[in-house]
């Protein structure tokens, strides 16, 4: 019980925050209500839009007969726990809203060709879906900032580490095989002729802006950013770290209101304008130019990567600092190569989430330390690139031990033990919130 009773919470939490309220073209159904909080509702097509989507990501949810419930104590009890919130006056951090709202609209955008697919996929507007997501970021962090002052010193002790242990020995999940891998990532250089076509462009644009044209106007009408286009340019903030690295050393450079000069990048030629800037964020639009990539100097990639590759397995170089000083990706280059979750941070990844062609890549690694070949990667969405890998660790499946996985165990045992608290602590409220619920 104690796994099924996480899994939901992950769908309550997961699914609140990206999809709460969305409603695919053409699946309008009949609503009703099935639960009343306080002066809230909660419908029947919240509860089937978050059952849908926990199902298509989550094969455990396919057929689990008492999702839809389990989701629905979810609503009522975030329903309860906002009220609450509201009413002790917690605070949140509205520049951290807003900047993890920019993550998230960011991200939604890369999954469509244009910005009308998303508006025709979720039957709402632009502005809508960002209020929704913005809504929703904002009373997870209530959620979120309410539950750490409830539960702030909550700890366990060994023994309560060794009972929670004996007591869900049985029920306690296999932690799978994971590993720690590095990357140099290099992208096939355009010919010199695309350039020449694109910097053309660009120039254009910037002769534009010198006569005083509107920069949002030139970027709406120019720009070859499917994604910001249409938003005049505008990129939201961004931390270090998430640009490529010409575009981050321009933007950070800039003064608020300042346009850059024509930059390069591995997507094309870019003029930036600083909106605003905060002390690792940075608030940019820009105007985009791509290159033609119908013909690209794949060779010269692979050998760059060859070279690469040969001077770090005689010694001459390390892979950590040709992954800063070379990698095209600007995430792991950061971190000497090192791939991370860039949600958590987390470095390890179990080798069955791994997409196939990585998965087959750390199949073949005999030991920690060993470098992969030269491998070109073909990723579901974006252009093809060439990349070395190294293994920097593995960690076996193997079923969760009290001597080698005390750590992992403690975690556990303290989630359990803030979770009982915490649903005591909301049984309690609910004695103070009025709340009805009917059958799904």
């Amino acid at each position: 019980m104690i796994m099924k009773n996480r899994f939901l919470r992950l769908v309550a939490v997961v699914f609140i925050m990206v999809a709460a309220g969305f409603q695919r073209a053409g699946a309008a159904v009949a609503d009703r209500i099935v639960a009343v909080v306080g002066n809230e509702m909660i419908m029947q097509s919240q509860v089937d839009e978050q059952a849908m989507m926990a199902r298509l990501q989550y094969t455990e949810a396919k057929n689990d007969p008492s999702l839809k419930a389990g989701i629905l104590e979810n609503l009522v009890t975030r329903k309860i726990v906002l009220t609450k919130a509201r009413i002790d006056s917690i605070q949140v951090d509205e520049s951290d809203i807003e900047k993890r709202t920019d993550e998230r609209m960011r991200f939604l955008r890369s999954k469509f060709s244009s910005i009308e697919e998303m508006e025709s996929t979720f039957s709402k507007s632009y502005a809508v879906i960002e209020k929704e997501i913005k809504d929703d970021i904002r009373d997870q962090q209530l959620i979120n900032n309410l539950r750490r002052q409830k539960m702030m010193g909550v700890n366990v002790t060994y023994e309560e580490v060794e009972d929670f242990y004996g007591a869900n020995r049985d029920k306690l999940p296999v932690v799978p095989e994971a590993v720690e891998v590095s990357q140099v990532v290099m992208y096939p250089k355009v010919t010199a002729e695309a350039k020449a076509k694109a910097r053309a462009a660009i120039e254009a644009m910037q002769q534009s802006l010198r006569s005083g044209e509107n920069f949002a106007a030139l970027a709406r009408e120019y720009s070859q950013d499917p994604g910001s286009a249409r938003l005049g340019g505008d990129l939201g903030y961004s931390r270090r770290g998430e640009f490529v690295k010409n575009y981050e050393k321009v933007a950070f450079g800039l003064e608020e209101g300042e346009i850059s000069g024509i930059v390069e990048t591995r997507f094309g030629y870019h003029i930036i304008q600083l909106l605003d800037k905060e002390q690792d964020a940075v608030h940019t639009r820009h105007i985009l130019i791509v290159f033609d990539r119908s013909t690209l100097d794949a060779p010269a990639a692979k050998a760059a990567l060859e070279m690469i590759r040969s001077d770090i397995i005689s010694g001459k170089s390390d892979f950590a600092e040709m992954a800063r000083e070379y990698s095209d990706d600007p995430v792991s280059s950061k971190y000497g190569g090192v791939i991370r979750n860039t949600e958590t941070g987390e470095t390890r990844f179990a080798v069955s989430s791994l997409r196939d062609q990585l998965k087959t890549v750390v199949r073949s690694f005999k030991k920690v330390g060993d470098i992969s070949s030269v491998v070109r990667v073909a990723p579901e969405s974006g252009a093809p690139f060439y990349a070395i890998f190294k293994l920097n660790s593995r960690e076996p499946a193997h079923k969760l031990d009290l001597s080698s996985d005390y750590a992992r165990l403690e975690k556990l045992a303290i989630d359990e033990k803030q979770n009982r608290l915490f649903q005591e602590w909301i049984n309690e409220l609910q004695k103070e919130v009025y709340v009805r619920i009917s059958d799904i």
